[in-house]
């Protein structure tokens, strides 16, 4: 070794020694915590109010949402499906033309964007046709179900949008009431939490998972229980982030939060529903605004 190597290898060492394990410690606890703003089901349409739902009323929504994400400066963007609606004909082009309409609100936001599919997003259109006018993030655009890593974290969208024969849903040919998870996204599900083992985990999906809590079946994964036997094998899984039920939902079993957000959809603005979600290492913190309330989850695996 010469004996520039040597000194350059013994100052390493020096630096190394010098950092004590409570040096460490704090050097750990001093990196940033995970940030992300999340809404669902704008359900997007210049059509007239029907009911609770204001479907034009959903532009200024998002932009509220997207500036308040901006102020936040947080990591990533993602909504939890039913991002537009259709016609009352159910007509595909203007259809598109909606879709395109509120894809370039999010994508104002400048960053990291995601989608999850919801069954609305098929009413008329193909998965295909969904995807090809949506704009995921790095790898994952044009998936439908896909994972990433943001500040340590594992994030994994599922898509649930497929019939009791695992047909995908396509141009309205479902049942809302029928969802399901094919056995082949299942297995990848297994195998991408065990090659992330280390990594805390949030699942994000659109319809629900937790049909082991009072919430009506109807609006669960019909092999739900399939789905959630494979979280609770994997301890780092530590929140499950749903859309799908307007007024929203909460439980938890073994650890693991299953929390549905409100519907952007539902009433006329200036009325709203979204959040700034921030993961330490010892909670997870939603702060909602407008029909979207706070919540504090601890983390217990």
């Amino acid at each position: 070794m010469r004996r520039s190597e040597f000194l350059q290898a013994l100052a390493a060492g020096v630096l190394t020694l010098s950092l004590s394990p409570l040096r460490l410690e704090a050097l750990a606890a001093d990196r940033k915590p995970l940030r992300f703003g999340i809404l669902t089901d704008a359900h997007y349409a210049d059509r007239t109010p029907s009911g609770s739902r204001h479907y034009a009323d959903s532009i200024a929504k998002v932009r509220e949402a997207v500036a308040e994400f901006r102020r936040a400066k947080v990591d990533f963007v993602i909504e939890l499906g039913d991002w537009k609606d259709t016609t009352q004909l159910s007509e595909a082009e203007p259809t598109l033309r909606f879709l395109d309409t509120i894809e370039r609100e999010l994508q104002a936001y400048g960053g990291p964007v995601y989608h999850v599919l919801g069954n609305h997003d098929m009413d008329c259109l193909t998965k295909a046709e969904f995807l090809a006018h949506t704009a995921n993030a790095g790898r994952a655009r044009g998936k439908a179900f896909y994972s990433f890593a943001v500040r340590g974290v594992r994030c994994i969208i599922l898509d649930a949008n497929y019939n009791e024969d695992f047909s995908p849903y396509e141009r309205g040919n479902f049942d809302w009431r029928k969802a399901y998870i094919p056995g082949e996204q299942i297995e990848w599900l297994d195998a991408e939490l065990a090659k992330h083992s280390g990594e805390p985990t949030l699942i994000f999906l659109h319809q629900m998972l937790d049909s082991f809590s009072d919430i009506s079946k109807d609006l669960c994964v019909g092999n739900a229980s399939e789905v959630v036997a494979v979280l609770e094998r994997h301890r780092q899984v530590v929140a499950v982030f749903q859309g799908h039920h307007h007024p929203g939902h909460y439980s938890q079993r073994e650890g693991i939060h299953y929390l549905t957000l409100p519907g952007m959809i539902e009433q006329a603005a200036p009325a709203n529903a979204y959040a700034v979600v921030e993961m330490s290492a010892d909670r997870i913190t939603v702060e909602g605004f407008k029909a979207c309330p706070d919540r504090v989850m601890q983390r217990k695996r």
